[in-house]
């Protein structure tokens, strides 16, 4: 009976009728374009990109945390007055998430990705935010369709890597280069003089962590 139970989940998890949740919380988004502005963020459990200096390992796993229904999380983000929700992870694409999309969407949201990129795109989506990791490449058809690339500065090799990303991103697609948190005094001069010599970059802080918000 419980194989039964756990096997239709699953097919209910596949379809993307219900989804893993790590966490649900309102803040102020901290990070790149959209930095500043009130978010009901959802947290999806799981990711298997596995970050070394990932701050929310928690949410690599999803076997813990409640399975809630698309109704659910509308229900809950209708709480506050925010119209924008954003998706994160985990990794959010490794789950179908037009039925969650087309949700808020019909509600009146904006809705807001945060991805890596590794997994194919699912979604109706306002804005995608790629930050891609080098321990899971991203897709070529899912990279493509960021609005804004934020790459995470560990060392100084990263800024090259970042240019081999910006490559393959469209050419609207805002660039962003953000600081790792625990290397931040090394690196953040690095890249100001970096965006300094090259004006198409922009640089992203991670603001939530001074006001000292989720």
């Amino acid at each position: 009976m419980l194989k039964t139970e756990n096997s239709q989940l699953q097919e209910q998890i596949n379809k993307g009728l219900v989804l893993p949740v790590m966490e649900h919380f309102y803040t102020i988004q901290g990070e790149g374009h959209h930095s500043g502005k009130a978010a009901y963020f959802v947290r999806l459990a799981g990711c298997d990109v596995g970050c070394v200096w990932c701050d929310v390992k928690e949410s690599w796993y999803s076997e813990g945390y409640p399975v809630l229904s698309v109704d659910q999380i509308v229900t809950e983000a209708q709480k506050f007055p925010s119209k924008i929700v954003v998706i994160t992870g985990g990794e959010p694409w490794m789950y179908n998430l037009n039925n969650l999309t087309a949700a808020l969407i019909k509600n009146g949201f904006k809705t807001h990705l945060e991805t890596s990129a590794a997994h194919s795109p699912s979604g109706y989506w306002d804005w995608i935010t790629v930050s891609p990791k080098k321990f899971k490449k991203p897709l070529a058809n899912s990279i493509i369709r960021a609005y804004e690339l934020k790459i995470v500065v560990y060392n100084k090799t990263d800024l090259k890597w970042a240019e081999e990303h910006a490559a393959l991103v469209n050419e609207d697609c805002l660039l962003y280069l953000q600081p790792e948190w625990s290397k931040q005094e090394q690196m953040l001069p690095l890249i100001i003089d970096y965006v300094k010599q090259n004006p198409k970059w922009n640089i992203s802080l991670q603001t939530h962590k001074f006001m000292d918000i989720p």
